[in-house]
């Protein structure tokens, strides 16, 4: 991995916005899919790469939650 990887890394994926989290998740997939990394740094990111999903499943459950509260109101 290199620097910016390992930069990417350390950043806390809960601070992370959608689009951030999105991006660096491609990312994430793109390396793993080029292969060429040990079986301990593959594991590693793909753990991350996990933690990325989820967190971007979290935002996108919470944008859906206020859309559902916006037209419901909007009903009433």
């Amino acid at each position: 991995m290199s620097n910016t990887d390992n930069n990417a890394a350390e950043i806390d994926i809960n601070e992370l916005g959608y689009e951030a989290a999105r991006d660096e998740l491609v990312g994430v997939v793109k390396i793993l899919e080029q292969g060429g990394l040990d079986l301990d740094a593959s594991l590693s990111l793909w753990e991350r790469g996990e933690a990325l999903a989820k967190r971007c499943e979290e935002h996108l459950a919470g944008a859906r939650a206020r859309v559902e509260t916006a037209l419901s109101a909007a009903d009433e």
